[in-house]
């Protein structure tokens, strides 16, 4: 082998490393510019974007810092704004159509969510655990019949039915404040007494005697699909 063939695959072999190392630069650097993930809000959803698998993503979760875990929504777009944007659009539809699902309670007045509306409620405010008891008894008691503030009070470890009454208040304004939170949504309202959110006093016989506390149907089914 003459020094000239030898020094021409040297070369040519020095070459081949040479653009080796030009592609492998190249896919670093690609991977450094490559845009970051970002972490927004929503109305009362974080949101987060990014590349995965070679497309923009935008998927909305709970806010922290809830202990609810799983996507509520996603979309994607050709940037990562414009995944944003759509994410956006698909979370106020969301709410919209919900919106136009809830009743109108006729003993209350009250704007009554769905199921769906509920159970998602139910995974984020920070209720008590004496609030839970209570909602939980209320939910397992008859539909028609209910509980009586004596029961309720003393099934959830309250020491009076008034303590009780104002802790059932609290859990309905929790739930109305979540529920009104979002961007583009029209209720249920928190100026109503808290009670009227979640449920509502059945007859009674006696006019004397305070009514039964009864839960909204789609709460007692949200309440027993968590449980």
């Amino acid at each position: 082998m003459t020094r000239s063939s030898a020094q021409g695959r040297s070369d040519a072999g020095h070459d081949l490393f040479k653009g080796m190392t030009k592609k492998k630069k190249a896919k670093d650097s690609k991977k450094e510019t490559l845009p970051p993930i970002q972490v927004g809000e929503h109305g009362r959803y974080q949101i987060k974007s990014g590349l995965l698998a070679g497309k923009f993503v935008a998927r909305a979760f709970a806010k922290p810092p809830t202990k609810a875990r799983g996507m509520i929504a996603e979309a994607i777009g050709a940037t990562q704004e414009a995944a944003i944007t759509a994410l956006h659009d698909v979370i106020d539809a969301r709410e919209s159509r919900m919106v136009e699902n809830r009743r109108t309670d006729p003993r209350t007045g009250a704007s009554v969510p769905s199921i769906e509306e509920y159970t998602e409620a139910l995974g984020h405010v920070a209720l008590t655990r004496p609030q839970r008891a209570m909602l939980t008894a209320l939910s397992l008691a008859d539909t028609e019949d209910g509980l009586t503030d004596v029961r309720m009070a003393n099934g959830a470890g309250y020491k009076s039915h008034a303590s009780a009454n104002r802790a059932l208040a609290s859990a309905g304004r929790m739930i109305a404040g979540y529920l009104s939170s979002e961007t583009g949504s029209n209720g249920p309202s928190t100026s109503l007494d808290g009670t009227a959110h979640i449920g509502y006093r059945g007859v009674s016989e006696n006019d004397e005697k305070a009514e039964n506390w009864i839960l909204h149907p789609e709460l007692c089914a949200a309440i027993r699909n968590a449980t």
